[in-house]
């Protein structure tokens, strides 16, 4: 089991979550790793700004098209996050060849340099953050949280769909509340 998987398991038995984290709750802490292999770790991100998350579907057996729209309207806004927050996407899946899929999903998309792409071996973070979406060619459920410095969520949003996902100018506004 990867070290990484390991850290969110330890955050998920101590998180206990019935139900992911809601505005007002304080979110648990993980470390996940980029596709470099540097370390990030939500508690470092947010003591400099609020943290934005934004859970993909990842890898359900192949590149989702509305994850790529979503990615997109965010990277178009990019300019206006860096001043306000850290965009954290999180690309959940089977660890196996997740690297690769995940190297995949950002081919031919311009990634701004601000924002941070992490992948999700295993789903240990989905799980942790109870978003799981548990069903056949299913990954997580595509979600957005806004993390402040002090580690309260101000804003949440979890699709029970696979559309119904939060727009960058959503974001934004929630951001200067």
């Amino acid at each position: 089991m990867a070290l990484t998987s390991l850290v969110i398991l330890a955050a998920s038995a101590s998180l206990h979550a019935t139900t992911p984290p809601e505005v007002g709750t304080t979110a648990a802490n993980f470390k996940l790793n980029t596709l470099d292999g540097k370390p990030v770790e939500l508690k470092k991100l947010m003591a400099e700004k609020p943290v934005v998350l934004v859970v993909l579907r990842g890898w359900p057996g192949y590149q989702c098209p509305l994850c790529t729209r979503q990615v997109n309207d965010f990277a178009k806004r990019a300019e206006e996050f860096s001043k306000q927050a850290q965009v954290v996407m999180i690309y959940p899946g089977p660890s196996e060849n997740l690297k690769a899929h995940a190297e995949e999903f950002l081919k031919d998309k311009s990634w701004p340099k601000d924002f941070l792409f992490v992948t999700d071996p295993d789903y240990a973070f989905t799980k942790a953050y109870d978003l799981r979406w548990d069903a056949k060619n299913e990954t997580a459920y595509p979600s957005t949280f806004i993390v402040d410095k002090m580690g309260k969520v101000t804003f949440a949003k979890v699709s029970k769909t696979h559309g119904d996902r939060t727009s960058a100018a959503a974001v934004l506004k929630a951001l200067k509340e």
